[in-house]
């Protein structure tokens, strides 16, 4: 599976002590649980992977700045969903609310992705089934019989 940002990445859109707050549950540490923080790079590439099968031959193996921003904000929201008594900041629901947005528009074609390099990535434009053509109901033969 694509991981399509990193924990340094996280680190530096949160305050160290924010990330601390938001990952250590035992609030014993002074230390960021890494465990945590991967899980919630697995969540927004997992979210994104299944808004972008389909539409895209997955795994992509070519990192994408807006996939990378829709991950950091998908990742920093799911650490602070973690928290039932904390409410969330405005502008990280806000960054949420936008990053599905765009997953939304990659789905449907409204906006594509382009590399690094500012070239555009095709999708795979084809209709993927798990039927052949022996699985017909109502094969050739079947349908001249009427």
């Amino acid at each position: 599976m694509s991981i399509y940002c990193t924990p340094e990445d996280i680190e530096t859109h949160i305050s160290t002590a924010s990330l601390i707050q938001l990952t250590n549950d035992s609030g014993t540490q002074d230390s960021i649980d890494t465990t945590v923080l991967e899980e919630s790079l697995i969540y927004s590439s997992t979210l994104i992977n299944g808004y972008l099968r389909g539409k895209y031959t997955l795994p992509l193996n070519t990192r994408f700045p807006l996939l990378r921003v829709v991950s950091i904000d998908l990742s920093i929201y799911r650490l602070y969903s973690r928290r039932v008594y904390t409410d969330i900041p405005e502008t990280i629901c806000d960054n949420y609310k936008n990053a599905i947005k765009t997953l939304e528009q990659l789905k449907k074609g409204v906006i594509t992705l382009e590399t690094q390099d500012d070239e555009p990535i095709k999708s795979s434009g084809e209709y993927r089934t798990n039927k052949n053509f022996s699985d017909r109901l109502f094969n050739k033969a079947k349908m001249n019989e009427y």
